[in-house]
């Protein structure tokens, strides 16, 4: 893996009560470029060990001198928003890992249509730059909580005019994807309930799969502790209840390739070979759930599990 970039926050503001943006400068050299869609690693050094928070890029891909991203406070999480908010000041150092993409727009889409709920207008604000100087033609359906959740609106307003369209609740997809021009995409950024009903919807309408795209914010949640038995090493280990399985292995100098920490992209997966599993990922089948699991956001259901390494 990549190793980890140094960064310095220049700047951080409450963008509502909820959502804190943060500017992050190199603490030396420059910072790799990024297309829209990217997100970075965050590494906090929170009480238990490291955890690694996975946000998107809400800077213009065109500018990289800097980054931005916005973190909503999550009172429920294992802590890294918490430490975000309420920790971070401007003048610290944090650790990220270089950029990856796993949401990019398609090139050569005829009309992108934008739909967000939430803190999921983050990766858009990226889209939106390039679409602006790549003068392509876009919208913004935006759902969320005002004065909680609607971070960036009032920039957005003023900068879209008649392509946002806003909701304070679940806007009529089926109005949203009827009768579009052929070779639109959609995206979605949000919650997993509303992903899967924009993928109903667009089905039910004929839109090919390939032009239905979508990244939920989805992360490692606390659970049950239980232990691993590497077979391989013949190692044993514990996963702690605020500590995620791929936590456990990094913390024991393991290295796991991943990329999203969201089980989602499929960089981590691992071959299980007993034990019972709480599967949490959005990537695997359940005839490959048998064989394997996601350790960035699946763990153990019973006392142990064995791995294959």
């Amino acid at each position: 893996m990549s190793a980890a970039l140094n960064v310095q926050v220049s700047a951080a503001r409450m963008l509502t009560p909820e959502v804190r943006e943060f500017t992050l400068t190199p603490a030396t050299g420059s910072l790799p470029g990024f297309s829209p869609g990217s997100h970075v690693q965050v590494h906090l050094p929170l009480a238990e060990g490291t955890v690694r928070n996975a946000y998107s890029l809400t800077s213009d891909p065109a500018h990289p001198q800097h980054y931005r991203i916005a973190v909503r406070l999550q009172d429920a999480s294992r802590g890294g928003s918490q430490y975000l908010h309420r920790q971070v000041q401007v003048g610290d150092t944090l650790q990220i890992s270089p950029p990856a993409n796993l949401f990019a727009p398609h090139g050569t889409a005829r009309l992108h249509i934008l739909i967000a709920a939430g803190i999921g207008i983050t990766p858009f604000m990226a889209y939106i730059a390039a679409m602006e100087q790549q003068q392509a033609d876009f919208e913004l359906h935006y759902l969320f909580r005002r004065g909680l959740s609607d971070a960036y609106l009032d920039e957005l307003q003023q900068r879209l005019g008649p392509r946002l369209h806003t909701y304070d609740r679940r806007p009529d997809l089926n109005q949203i994807l009827a009768n579009r021009p052929l070779g639109s995409h959609v995206y979605t950024c949000g919650p997993q309930p509303l992903l899967e009903a924009v993928e109903q919807h667009a089905s039910r309408l004929g839109w090919p799969s390939r032009r239905v795209h979508s990244e939920a914010f989805k992360g490692a949640q606390p659970g049950q502790p239980f232990d691993l038995h590497l077979l391989r090493s013949g190692r044993r280990l514990r996963v702690e209840a605020e500590q995620s399985l791929l936590e456990a292995l990094e913390h024991a100098g393991l290295q796991v390739p991943n990329l999203c920490r969201g089980g989602v992209c499929g960089q981590c997966i691992t071959r299980h070979q007993g034990g019972a599993i709480e599967h949490r990922d959005s990537f695997l089948s359940p005839a490959e759930q048998a064989d394997f699991l996601m350790p960035c956001v699946s763990r153990g259901s019973g006392p142990c599990v064995s791995l294959d390494l």
